[in-house]
């Protein structure tokens, strides 16, 4: 089993073309760590709906040049299988984006390559920029496929591959399973042509595009007062957030420096996602710092790769950081003010209020899957967000999450309550009052062991709850076998009186996630005290049932 295990490793280690993962396996073979080398040729990091994901390292279960070079080999392959786009002759266009994180402009380099050698036309954007600039160059080229190098907000030591089609939108079935099929084709990489030059490294007019087309966001003529804090996460937002506010008007944002420029390490936080405990205290602490005339009226926080935005807001005497949900339904709210038509989107895990303003506003509502792959393609689409902090504000011209445009749009509806004498949390009381209070909380497990999300899953199966916080479970929908709305995923979800739950492996982190919405009904701004009082109540005692019944 041990020479069966060197054998591959040394027979991975002779293609390998980065000279980082060829030390590192070299010095995995040297010392016999079979432990380590099994970790790492245990199998294949799998390709799917999000792409590729997980830690650097050499080998067939880490990302490194060579998982990347066979990755594009597959998607090139799958798109010339599509062929060409209808009444075009020449080669399809394949553009590229990448972030700051480690060797992410190696893989960008080596995709760009690929495409060269399987006869199609590549171009690869002029530095790390945001994911959704790649979104946005995809549909404003015409090319036949994106990708993104990014890991988002994972860990330093993570990176990760991003797939788009030419509609600007990321993969979903099939066209994963096809490509994951294509990939696997791949013999070698002795196989796979990579030229050292024919791609074009574009200039900052597809930037400049996208930046012009973030002037169809806010409305013309609107208040531009509002003051923000902002942090980059040690990501690649900055520049482009700094120059879509300057060209709205709006104040300049005061930086987190330490966290303001790009760095792989992301040295002040444990994981570089606003949502998680610690990752916003220093834009806190720069918040605190500012009074009078200076004093913010926002904290905004973009992810490390710029597609996710953040927003925190002063409550009393300090601040607190909004849920995704009600940033969604204050940017939904804020739309419909302003005469919004179309379509209003959300994934299933995301607060039902979204759906009661649009019900109110007589717009179509329609609930997806979970992540911005389905948010996209719900027809007519408007507006789409999800609550992990995601939201599509533009989708005529990026269709896809946007924490760039999404903050342009919270902070003009900021600027129009803040003329009003009101802030966002007035506006949020306001909703409550209208539609009942929608609060919505989360359990979250982080596991080392994947076996044990699956072990959580079955026993939830196998003995289902009937009540959770004393109120009865009135549906139960295993939404493995889907729904007529719905395709197929792994993932529960319970109906109780006034109350939802939906339990589901995360796609892109070891993490079994649970979604919780409970709804009290609210007859004034004078009872809304009591109203959240009872919420919170409701919702730890859904955590503690919850995580019984589940065995975490």
């Amino acid at each position: 089993m041990h020479d069966e295990l060197i054998a591959q490793a040394q027979a991975w280690l002779t293609e390998d073309p980065d000279p980082d993962t060829r030390t590192e396996l070299a010095g995995l073979i040297d010392a016999g760590d079979h432990t380590e080398l099994a970790a790492r040729f245990s199998g294949t990091l799998q390709f799917g709906t999000a792409g590729l994901r997980g830690e650097l390292g050499a080998g067939p279960m880490r990302m490194n040049r060579s998982v990347v070079i066979r990755a594009a080999a597959g998607l090139a392959a799958y798109l010339k299988k599509q062929g060409p786009p209808a009444g075009e002759g020449a080669a399809g266009l394949v553009v590229i984006g990448y972030d700051a994180r480690h060797k992410s402009h190696d893989f960008a380099r080596d995709t760009a390559a690929v495409m060269i050698g399987a006869g199609l036309r590549a171009a690869v954007l002029p530095r790390p920029l945001p994911t959704p600039v790649l979104a946005f160059a995809i549909r404003h080229l015409g090319a036949v496929a994106g990708v993104e190098v990014t890991a988002s907000h994972n860990p330093p030591r993570d990176n990760g591959y991003k797939v788009y089609l030419g509609d600007g939108s990321q993969i979903v079935p099939p066209a994963d399973i096809d490509i994951a099929a294509e990939i696997a084709a791949v013999p070698s990489l002795t196989t796979v042509r990579r030229p050292t030059e024919g791609w074009d490294i574009l200039d900052d007019s597809v930037l400049d595009a996208y930046l012009a087309r973030t002037d169809a966001v806010l409305s013309e003529g609107s208040p531009r007062t509002a003051r923000t804090v902002y942090t980059a996460m040690h990501g690649v937002g900055k520049d482009v957030l700094l120059a879509a506010f300057a060209r709205a008007g709006f104040p300049a944002p005061v930086l987190v420096a330490e966290q303001a420029d790009p760095d792989p390490e992301f040295p002040t936080v444990a994981f570089p996602n606003p949502e998680e405990p610690g990752a916003m205290d220093l834009a806190f602490a720069t918040a605190r710092a500012l009074s009078g005339e200076t004093a913010p009226d926002l904290i905004i926080a973009n992810d490390p790769d710029a597609d996710r935005c953040a927003v925190a807001v002063q409550d009393g005497t300090d601040w607190r950081m909004l849920r995704g949900d009600e940033v969604g339904a204050l940017l939904a709210a804020h739309l419909v003010r302003r005469g919004a038509t179309g379509t209003f989107a959300e994934s299933i895990v995301s607060s039902s209020l979204l759906g009661r303003i649009a019900e109110k506003a007589g717009l179509p509502h329609v609930e997806t899957l979970t992540g911005f792959k389905w948010i996209a393609r719900a027809e007519g689409l408007r507006y789409g967000y999800e609550e992990a902090l995601g939201y599509c504000v533009d989708p005529d011209g990026v269709r896809d999450k946007d924490g760039i445009t999404a903050a342009l749009l919270i902070t003009e509806l900021a600027s129009q309550l803040k003329e009003e004498g009101r802030t966002l949390l007035d506006l949020l009381d306001d909703l409550a009052v209208e539609h009942g209070l929608h609060a919505t909380d989360q359990l979250s497990v982080r596991v080392e062991d994947l076996s044990l999300i699956a072990a959580a899953m079955q026993r939830l199966r196998e003995q289902p709850p009937t009540e959770l916080a004393g109120l009865p479970i009135t549906r139960t929908d295993d939404l493995t076998k889907g729904t007529a709305e719905l395709p197929p995923t792994d993932g529960l979800r319970y109906t109780l009186d006034g109350a939802r739950v939906i339990v589901r492996p995360s796609g892109t982190e070891p993490k079994l996630k649970c979604y919780l919405e409970v709804v009290v009904p609210v007859g004034s701004l004078q009872d809304l005290p009591e109203a959240r009082a009872k919420a919170t109540a409701l919702l730890e005692s859904i955590k503690r049932d919850l995580s019984t019944a589940a065995g975490i």
